[in-house]
């Protein structure tokens, strides 16, 4: 009886001639490094510098290494660059793209490195690193790299208001406390800049001598009044336009938007624009991408028989995991019916209440997977109550 010969198994070919001129960006205030590696060129990649800001700099450096890839070869090819995500926004790519330049914006972080604990680091180095990585996700290579999906104007200019109440909230707190800290130095304490009547107040108040406050000390606090009281009336105005804007998309009855987020009780303006502007604004594919795009994802570390969990990542947008995690907590408070604060219980009691923090970071990754099953498909949160119509 004879023997099926064996199949025959060829490996896949790995294209290295994609026929384009790879080009990748490093960019700075000062200048931006411009890397490239062209066909015909002999594998040698060859660097270059714009001042930073000269987009018409950098397209006439794009124009020549095209004539010069013409030379060589006889042919015309595309340009396909990238550059790490970074102050720079997305302006750069963006106008790239209008020039109908293929361009791309990678995860600085996501980029394999040298675990040596001192490696060289300069921009012709990052440069080269950044045309190697383009040329695997051009051929399909796996997880080489983390592309980054620009957002549209739009979405962009959308995230401004609850960042800017962020920062404006975080101002006011610095100016309550400094107040506060001053009255303390002279044994005053209870006195509340927030009240309306701080100014008739702060009239009355005496050291903790019996003395009328200094004069220069009365000045500085009085200034620090006039810009909490203008940090108040911003604050207001970027909340009205907030709930404008959530009161229109309600109007327009959106299958998707912050607005569907606002029927679930426990959820309110602040959180429903931040969670929607910051996060559920994006398509994802699974789940998975949900929970590591908001830094929620656990990071495990096997090797053999080691087999640990080294908590969250942390990697991802630090708003949208911070503002998750409050979230999960005035879940347990609003929503104690649900699925979702029962299998917090239920996890927190067998382990006798000494895994509250690891878990409801866990809460908050379940919490946040089904908001975002909800506002892309309607699929309501298993046990949650739901506000008045």
């Amino acid at each position: 009886m004879n023997k099926p010969s064996p199949a025959i198994i060829t490996p896949a070919a790995i294209r290295t001639d994609l026929g384009a001129i790879f080009v990748s960006l490093e960019l700075s205030r000062s200048r931006w490094v411009v890397t490239s590696l062209s066909p015909g060129g002999a594998e040698k990649m060859s660097k270059h510098s714009v001042p930073g800001g000269d987009l018409a700099g950098l397209m006439d450096r794009f124009r020549l290494l095209v004539a010069k890839a013409k030379a060589r070869t006889g042919q015309d090819f595309p340009i396909v660059t990238i550059q790490e995500a970074g102050l720079d926004g997305f302006w750069i790519h963006r106008a790239l793209v209008k020039e109908g330049i293929e361009s791309h914006v990678v995860d600085p972080a996501s980029i394999a490195t040298s675990r040596r604990r001192r490696r060289a680091k300069t921009d012709r180095i990052d440069g080269e690193a950044l045309v190697r990585a383009l040329l695997a996700f051009k051929r399909g290579e796996p997880r080489v790299c983390a592309m980054v999906r620009a957002p549209s104007p739009a979405e962009e200019d959308a995230r401004r208001i609850m960042r800017e109440r962020k920062t404006l909230t975080g101002e006011r707190v610095a100016h309550v406390n400094r107040i506060k800290g001053l009255l303390f130095a002279q044994g005053v304490s209870g006195y509340e800049p927030l009240r309306r009547d701080r100014r008739k107040r702060l009239e009355e108040l005496r050291t903790g001598d019996g003395r009328e406050l200094p004069r220069h000390l009365t000045a500085q606090i009085l200034r620090e009044l006039d810009r909490l009281e203008l940090l108040l009336a911003q604050i207001k105005a970027v909340e009205a336009e907030r709930d404008a804007e959530l009161a229109q998309a309600r109007e327009d009855a959106l299958p998707a938007s912050a607005a569907r987020l606002l029927e679930i009780r426990g959820i309110g303006p602040e959180f429903a624009t931040l969670i929607w502007s910051e996060g559920l604004y994006r398509h994802f594919d699974n789940r998975r991408q949900v929970a590591a795009y908001a830094g929620l994802a656990p990071t495990p570390w096997q090797s053999g028989a080691v087999d640990q969990e080294q908590g969250v990542s942390k990697a991802g947008n630090p708003r949208l995991r911070t503002t998750m995690i409050q979230l999960a907590w005035l879940w347990l408070q609003h929503q104690p019916s649900s699925a979702l604060t029962q299998w917090f219980r239920d996890r927190v009691a067998h382990q006798g209440g000494r895994s509250r923090k690891p878990a409801i970071v866990a809460l908050a990754r379940k919490l946040l997977v089904a908001l975002w099953k909800y506002v892309a498909t309607g699929v309501v949160i298993e046990g949650a109550a739901m506000k008045p119509a």
